[in-house]
């Protein structure tokens, strides 16, 4: 992984998305001397994606366990839909 500074990707930002796309590496950029952002590789992206997806799913489902939860069929009667 590979870190550079605002001011070096701004100069080098065609060079470094070349290497994120072609090689998969990631490239933290940093503003102020902390990581502020990172350059990933979309595949990257769509594998949090899916894990963040299923954590909300795992969420939804305990919820669903919790007393005084009500099912979307009923929750759309009490509204009248």
């Amino acid at each position: 992984m590979t870190t550079v500074s605002m001011t070096q990707a701004r100069h080098e930002f065609s060079d470094l998305a070349n290497r994120v796309i072609f090689t998969g590496e990631t490239i933290l950029i940093k503003k102020n001397g902390k990581v502020a952002f990172a350059l990933v590789p979309s595949k990257d992206v769509e594998i949090l994606q899916a894990l963040e997806d299923r954590f909300d799913l795992e969420e939804a489902l305990e919820a669903l366990k919790e007393l005084g939860s009500v099912s979307l069929g009923d929750f759309k009667k009490q509204l009248g839909l």
